[in-house]
């Protein structure tokens, strides 16, 4: 299953099943699950672990060292679930001993030509980065966020589950589980209604961060003020309190 001008070092455990195309490069240190598919020109460094049913396309760097000046060489490494599809030119750099040591993705994410996943990164299930995006070190990505094209996301933010970022948005504070943003710099523009619909969001739930989100955004509360408000109506949905936890434990502020 391994073209004859591939270059696999002999440290790398790959299933027996996976394929690998002409001119790509497995370095020690890696290891591949059954299913997947390793395009042309490939590049994949370790210590790496990629899971099973994944699709990677040609010239894309995966599990290279860290961007990172204070990186020094140690053993970090890159962890990838199953069913993620990588597709052109896109890369994804290990964590740094300055974090906890990993860059961590989860399955059936989407990843467009041209995106960078950079080190110590967390990106959940079931998202989407658009051609371009960017996520740079210690970004957290949750379930179903979609970044749109040439997005690009500041160190330590985080993006909560089911958000939109609408194309060319650049994100400096923290974006709330289930809104949309946009622009330079990044303001929010409503709840992602159309994203929840296809998502299979029940009206009652969308009801309710409907209502969650006009106590954020529409009440003129402060955001603790809103917090506190959002405690009495968490009770009822556990969407709402997914929104609470994401805001309870964030640091940088809201894109308001």
């Amino acid at each position: 299953m391994i073209h004859p001008q591939a270059v696999v070092d002999a440290a790398a455990e790959l299933h027996e099943d996976v394929l690998v195309g002409p001119f790509s490069v497995i370095g020690p240190d890696v290891f591949v699950a059954s299913g997947t598919w390793i395009g042309p020109h490939v590049v994949i460094n370790g210590p790496t672990r990629i899971g099973r049913d994944n699709r990677i396309y040609q010239f894309a760097s995966i599990g290279d060292a860290p961007q990172d000046k204070k990186y020094a060489g140690e053993p970090t490494r890159l962890e990838i679930g199953d069913r993620n599809v990588f597709r052109e030119y896109v890369t994804v750099n290990r964590g740094t001993v300055q974090h906890e040591g990993v860059t961590r993705i989860g399955d059936d994410n989407w990843i467009m030509a041209y995106a960078h996943i950079a080190h110590d990164c967390r990106v959940g299930n079931g998202t989407v980065f658009s051609n371009g995006a960017s996520v740079a070190g210690h970004v957290a990505v949750d379930d179903c966020a979609i970044l749109g094209g040439f997005t690009l996301v500041h160190q330590f933010c985080a993006i909560g589950a089911y958000a939109f970022c609408a194309f060319g948005s650049v994100i400096s504070k923290d974006v709330p589980p289930f809104v949309m943003v946009s622009g330079n710099p990044a303001h929010v523009q409503g709840l992602n209604n159309e994203g929840l619909k296809r998502h299979g969001f029940p009206e009652t739930a969308r009801q309710a961060l409907r209502q969650a989100y006009r106590t954020i955004y529409r009440s003129g509360l402060s955001l603790q003020e809103a917090q506190e408000r959002l405690q009495e109506q968490a009770g009822e949905s556990g969407d709402v309190e997914l929104l609470l936890s994401f805001l309870d434990r964030r640091e940088r502020g809201i894109v308001r």
